[in-house]
């Protein structure tokens, strides 16, 4: 009688040591997208929402499982404004248990998120915001980001527009993605030379005063006279309604989403670098989004929706790795330095900073009459290897 009750004693408890492990293996993995579902760069999130959740389905195989634990995304709107995205953010880590959380869109808006990352201890995967502050001097070891940053961006353009005998005036929003863009793009640029800066309110939709002060900096220069466009949102391009070609001035600038790049049309022959465009990634897994975007919206996927898409290949893979575990220091070490396949081709987080090393795309746009948007031509893969991004975070 006394041998059966420490058998079943014994059986009890190691029922009880394992029941915390089967509860968190069955356990809901929640991740919480925050992002502009409405706002100024609406367009912008709704692509990375798509990518994401068609991301999430390819790299589980359609089952929306790791580790025999279900994925459950929390949809948040922060309408682009910081303090909302700041407060959404607390109120996913702290009152919806999130185990981890994806977004945002807007580069203020990331800013404003990154202490609440590091307060409530847990990752925030930055897509697709690009100020490089995000992963340079306001980082901090939760963030990891699998969107491009300003530097990758600006070394990638300086490939087609940093030419002897050019001069170039920057046009870009007054914001932290502008600010940032122009500064990384500075330090890159070797052999032309930047003669003015200007930047304008982030909403602006009447360029001409802007338009006409570059104009004054450029229209006397010899040689080659560029105006580089950072900017985000809204038609920048309506300043070549000021006859530009007049003055022998040129537009560049990098890539954009499909819409923005209709107005690309109007400059054939202009180069620049892209972050992503459909037709130029060679790989399996392009291949599947591309497929999977077709038959779901009869449409290519477009920027945003590569960047979501390689969010969750990211974050599955890491999960797998862990095999469903959410503990956010076994998540830190094991995506410290780890690659994982996007539609871009393979991309690894960078130890130091935690960003995604990854190729960019040096085009030259041609006009295609069966196409609405101006096309990018890949002239060159920039593979990550290329460019020399700089560490700017103080770890």
């Amino acid at each position: 009688m006394f041998r059966r009750q420490l058998i079943s004693l014994a059986a009890l408890a190691v029922a009880s040591s394992l029941a915390p492990a089967v509860m968190a293996q069955g356990k809901d993995i929640k991740i919480a997208h925050i992002y502009s579902k409405t706002g100024p760069l609406e367009a912008y999130g709704k692509q990375t929402q798509t990518g994401l959740m068609m991301g999430l389905s390819y790299a589980t195989g359609g089952t929306m499982e790791v580790g025999g634990r279900k994925i459950v995304v929390i949809e948040k709107d922060d309408q682009g404004k910081p303090d909302l995205g700041k407060n959404l953010l607390a109120a996913a880590y702290g009152d919806d248990k999130v185990d981890l959380a994806v977004g945002p869109t807007a580069s203020p808006v990331a800013l404003a998120m990154l202490p609440v990352a590091e307060e409530y201890k847990k990752i925030l995967l930055v897509e697709p915001a690009v100020a490089d502050s995000i992963t340079g001097d306001k980082w901090n070891k939760y963030i990891f980001r699998t969107g491009r940053n300003s530097s990758q961006d600006a070394i990638a353009n300086a490939v087609a527009v940093d030419k002897d005998g050019v001069s170039i005036v920057t046009m870009a929003q007054d914001s932290a993605f502008g600010r940032d863009g122009v500064k990384a793009f500075k330090d890159s640029v070797k052999k032309a030379k930047l003669v003015h800066e200007e930047y304008l309110p982030p909403a602006t939709t009447d360029f001409t005063a802007g338009a006409q002060r570059m104009i004054d900096k450029l229209k006397g220069l010899p040689g080659r006279k560029i105006i580089f466009i950072i900017w985000a949102g809204g038609n920048p391009f309506k300043i070549a309604d000021m006859d530009l070609k007049r003055y022998g001035i040129e537009i560049a600038t990098g890539g954009n989403i499909l819409p923005a790049m209709v107005a690309y049309k109007q400059f054939p022959g202009m180069e620049g670098a892209a972050y992503y465009y459909f037709g130029m990634p060679k790989n399996p897994v392009n291949d599947a989004l591309v497929a999977s975007h077709y038959q779901q919206f009869k449409t290519p996927p477009d920027f945003f929706t590569a960047g979501g898409f390689s969010s969750a290949m990211a974050l599955v893979t890491a999960l797998k790795k862990t095999n469903g575990d959410t503990n956010t220091n076994k998540l830190i070490s094991t995506m410290e330095g780890m690659s994982f396949d996007t539609p871009k081709g393979k991309m690894t987080f960078r130890k130091e900073d935690h960003q995604a090393m990854q190729s960019m795309y040096h085009f030259k746009i041609k006009v295609d009459p069966a196409f609405a948007w101006g096309v990018p031509e890949l002239i060159r893969e920039i593979k990550p290897e290329e460019m020399n991004v700089p560490i700017r975070n103080k770890r």
